[in-house]
């Protein structure tokens, strides 16, 4: 008669890639992406950023961004602030092909972080479907890291995400007629 069994030595459970947002209205919201980013680089991840709001202007993070070529790519995408618009439509379209084009890479397998930024901007005017997002999020391949950015975030994808963090203005030089400054704000 042989003895007790012992239990199957248990496999190392794979982590599940986290869906994390950064919302609300204080400053900080993108610049906290990119330190998940900048702490993942550290770990030699391929990661992907697509601005949805963030066009041809010169920004500090894209000039960061050469240094790590091959690893972090930036894809600023969008044509400036949406809620100036002159042409809702073509930013309706500027968002739609953003997103197609953020999605197709984060199903590709190439990256272990997507950043989504300012994507909840486009979802509060209409110009992308939260339902989409949302449906995308549930069937996104599980080691994959999302990370979503924007004030407002709608409350399905504070329900949906792994951790969501709020941002919260107590104060800021704008306040004050300070403009934004290189290296801070852009």
């Amino acid at each position: 008669m042989a003895g007790p069994q012992k239990p199957p030595k248990s496999r190392k459970k794979s982590k599940p890639g986290l869906i994390i947002v950064h919302t609300g209205n204080g400053k900080g919201k993108t610049t906290a992406a990119l330190g998940l980013a900048f702490r993942a680089l550290g770990y030699g991840w391929k990661i992907l950023m697509v601005q949805f709001i963030k066009g041809n202007w010169k920004y500090g993070e894209l000039e960061a961004a050469k240094r790590f070529e091959g690893r972090l790519e930036i894809k600023p995408m969008g044509e400036g602030f949406t809620w100036d618009t002159k042409n809702p439509e073509r930013d309706r379209q500027k968002a739609q092909e953003a997103w197609e084009f953020g999605k197709h890479a984060a199903l590709s397998g190439k990256y272990q972080m997507v950043i989504f930024d300012e994507i909840t901007y486009v979802m509060s005017y209409d110009y992308l479907a939260v339902k989409d997002v949302i449906e995308f999020l549930k069937s996104k391949p599980s080691a994959l890291h999302v990370v979503l950015t924007g004030r407002d975030a709608p409350q399905e994808l504070i329900d949906l995400a792994d951790l969501v963090t709020e941002m919260r203005e107590i104060k800021h030089p704008f306040a004050q007629g300070i403009k934004a400054q290189k290296g801070i704000e852009f």
